[in-house]
């Protein structure tokens, strides 16, 4: 079978593919080349036989949630690029304020959903553009809270297509960590347990960190969000390191470090991952020669080197 036959055998009525797609209209960067194929698949059946395709004819393939903490490379991306639709975007209510949303929604969709629900407990969410399995999957937080703080559970697909479930302390959510972080298990949905309050307490709030982002973050530039952790020395932030460094509005092509905010860098002018990822070097670079601490990047590269 060749590589173009084994693409077009992915699709049927659950699946849609999309041959040599462009990367940069699938990240928040919008910078990467094409993917071999992206494929849209849109319930849990139609996962699992796409998995199975790819495992039987050593295809590479990478989930892809909304593109927003990830850098492709500009060579493009090997195998199939599998997007969750469909099913994956539903979001339930059930009894006990338990909310369960598929890995494939957006953030945003689970904090309006829950706020017209009258729960609260996502309002730190509201703002942050990602998926919810990629929120799950990275513990996502902001504003003194975490995605850990409100799930109960998430059931994914493991490597052999199996359905299971992981809850409590299984979980194992630290910082910008879960049990799902560097695993071949695929998030198939998270359940969220929140608790009751006003819809105007729940707006009032959201608005309020929206309005705190829009003030320090620079979200009218297409970035991968903050680029480093928070280093592991106590008081210390990357942006505040960054700033100390001189580095405020360093660039190199068409990549800059945020005059707003230090710790993100955006895509400037027709940015190259190549500009990305040697302005990432160089600030790491400068920061441990100045400052004698080591930047972690928590900005995924993915894609052909």
């Amino acid at each position: 079978m060749t590589e173009q036959n084994f693409y077009y055998q992915l699709e049927n009525e659950n699946t849609r593919i999309y041959p040599n797609e462009p990367m940069d209209k699938h990240t928040s960067f919008r910078i990467g080349g094409a993917a071999d194929c992206l494929c849209e698949v849109r319930n849990t059946a139609a996962l699992r036989r796409v998995i199975k395709m790819c495992r039987e004819n050593n295809v590479p393939y990478f989930i892809l949630g909304l593109g927003s903490n990830i850098l492709v490379s500009d060579k493009g991306i090997e195998g199939l690029v599998i997007k969750l639709g469909g099913e994956f975007s539903e979001i339930t209510l059930s009894e006990n304020n338990l909310i369960r949303c598929g890995a494939g929604s957006t953030l945003a969709r689970l904090c309006v959903f829950a706020r017209n629900m009258s729960l609260g407990g996502l309002e730190f969410a509201w703002g942050i553009p990602g998926s919810v399995g990629g929120a799950v999957y990275m513990n996502a937080g902001a504003y003194n809270g975490e995605i850990k703080d409100v799930v109960v559970s998430a059931e994914y697909m493991d490597k052999d297509g199996n359905i299971k479930v992981c809850s409590g302390a299984d979980l194992d959510f630290s910082y910008r960590h879960s049990a799902f972080t560097d695993k071949d298990n695929i998030i198939l949905s998270a359940t969220f347990k929140l608790e009751p309050k006003s819809q105007d307490m729940i707006t009032e709030r959201m608005q309020e960190l929206m309005d705190r982002r829009k003030a320090k973050q620079p979200i009218n530039h297409p970035s991968a969000g903050s680029v480093f952790k928070r280093p592991e020395q106590e008081g210390c932030y990357a942006a505040a390191l960054i700033d100390e460094c001189g580095l405020k509005g360093y660039t190199i092509g068409g990549a800059n470090v945020s005059p707003k905010h230090s710790g993100f860098i955006v895509n400037d002018n027709n940015a190259t991952a190549e500009d990305v990822l040697k302005l990432i070097e160089y600030i790491k670079t400068v920061v441990r020669e100045k400052k004698n601490i080591d930047l972690c990047c928590e900005v995924k590269f993915i894609g052909r080197q």
